[in-house]
């Protein structure tokens, strides 16, 4: 089927307080859209297989599999990544891949190195920098799934490695379906600029996460750890920086930064089909790093007026615009 035959949805426009970014932003991962999305998914949730995927350096990533029960099975499989400090049960990650569920799709939750209840399974810890663990465990799931076809969908952070694993898969040695990029992270200075100037409720939030997620790494491997200088660190770059120096092999917070982005050249000779869904009023990312991205053949950008972080919420029901945009573009690659 000819993947520019799908129908277009409406244009998603939010009306009232939800034409705001923050509000927008805030909504798609608070509390009131958690209990929504929980409980819309309690059965889905309850036939999720929990599997390890061992990485070809002995990494072991936590993950759930689910086969659709749909009437019309699609016999394809998304592999879904969340955002930095989320999880297989963000808010936004389960009601899409609940979405894709119900529409036919097989999916897969992975949770990155130390996220969600994974924080055991690895001695050294998460950053950003860690493609070749995320690239392999996609690798080792689309090789499983067969000839049938395989979908990689990233928010955020998860959108950022999703961009890096389309990038690198043909040289990993496998080959991806098309692959989905929401809200990602493209140049990693630009967002903790934007997180150290904007709201504080932003910086506030990832603080606090990652604070609790370095508990539990510290309690778990207490030989390993000694972060008590680091919890003392207030502010998101010298936290940032303090852990880069002492915890991984970057000599400095720019080499780190760097060593994540997708700015520049490094999308040029993309292979994989790539389609890249954003806000311009995104608060977090800002909008001319999307500008300035390469133009290239198998990438596509669609850059919407609104719809804030990871956002796309429809309603006050916390219906998302953008599931179902990603079930119309997906529908059409299925032969």
């Amino acid at each position: 089927m000819d993947p520019e035959s799908s129908d277009k949805l409406p244009p998603f426009a939010p009306r009232g307080l939800l034409g705001n970014r923050h509000i927008q932003s805030l909504l798609t991962s608070g509390p009131w859209r958690r209990r929504l999305v929980q409980r819309r998914a309690a059965a889905y949730l309850a036939r999720s297989q929990r599997e390890l995927v061992e990485t070809a350096d002995g990494t072991r990533l936590l993950g759930f599999r689910n086969k659709s029960e749909a009437e019309k099975r699609m016999h394809a499989l998304v592999i879904l990544l969340h955002g930095w400090e989320g999880s297989a049960d963000s808010n936004y990650l389960l009601s899409t891949a609940l979405a894709l569920d119900s529409a036919g799709f097989d999916t897969f939750r992975l949770n990155m190195r130390d996220h969600g209840p994974s924080h055991h399974l690895n001695t050294d810890l998460f950053h950003s920098c860690r493609l070749p663990e995320v690239l392999d465990a996609v690798g080792r799931l689309r090789q499983a799934y067969g000839a049938r076809p395989v979908f990689l969908i990233g928010f955020s952070l998860g959108g950022n490695f999703t961009l890096r694993v389309a990038r690198q898969a043909p040289g990993h040695g496998f080959e991806l379906t098309r692959a989905i990029a929401v809200s990602p992270v493209i140049r990693p200075h630009h967002v903790l600029d934007a997180l150290e100037g904007g709201l504080s409720v932003y910086q506030t939030y990832f603080v606090r996460k990652w604070r609790r997620s370095l508990r539990i790494k510290q309690a778990l491997f207490p030989e390993h750890f000694q972060l008590n200088d680091w919890f003392a660190i207030k502010t998101l770059r010298e936290q940032t920086e303090w852990l880069v120096e002492h915890y991984t092999e970057f000599s400095d917070l720019n080499r780190y930064l760097e060593g994540y982005s997708v700015a520049d050249d490094y999308l040029v000779g993309l292979e994989t089909p790539t389609l890249i869904v954003t806000a311009a009023d995104d608060p977090i990312i800002p909008e001319r790093d999307f500008r300035a991205l390469p133009s290239e053949p198998a990438m596509a950008l669609e850059l919407l007026p609104r719809g804030g972080h990871c956002g796309f919420i429809e309603n006050w029901r916390m219906d998302s615009w953008i599931e179902q945009r990603l079930i119309q573009e997906l529908r059409p690659w299925i032969g």
